[in-house]
């Protein structure tokens, strides 16, 4: 089984394990995780969140961000500054809308998450701009 760096397992999650998985989630979760959707901006129910905690896949539960990268970027999505684990995320070439942007995805199920781009603070430089639906909130115990 392969493990994270931050000890987390990463062995992937197959096809009928992901539909499996993603039954009773709502239409919009599915539309952004499976179809590389975008919600609209401003809207996201994770946008305004302050509390302490980590931001999970919200298909398979990876844990993604911690509240201490978040940042208020203006964009309308949430924003990080840096994933829990680098290993937690897996970026490819986006050549969709005539753009090239780097898409992200998440390391174990393949879900789409949102986009990262080099305009994000210090100290890593980039802006992880997620979907509020490709993510579930687990505040601090």
């Amino acid at each position: 089984m392969p493990m994270s760096s931050a000890g987390f397992d990463l062995t992937p999650i197959d096809a009928q394990s992901r539909a499996e998985m993603a039954k009773d989630l709502p239409a919009e979760v599915r539309h952004v995780l499976f179809e590389h959707g975008t919600e609209p901006p401003f809207c996201g129910g994770l946008l305004l969140e302050k509390e302490a905690g980590s931001y999970l896949c919200a298909l398979c539960s990876l844990p993604l961000f911690r509240s201490t990268s978040k940042f208020e970027s203006g964009t309308g999505w949430p924003s990080f500054w840096e994933p829990y684990a680098p290993d937690h995320i897996r970026e490819l070439t986006d050549t969709s809308y005539g753009r090239i942007r780097t898409e992200i995805r998440c390391a174990r199920c393949d879900s789409h998450l949102g986009h990262v781009f080099p305009d994000g603070p210090k100290p890593t430089g980039l802006r992880y701009c997620l979907n509020s639906a490709a993510l579930r909130f687990e505040k601090e115990a």
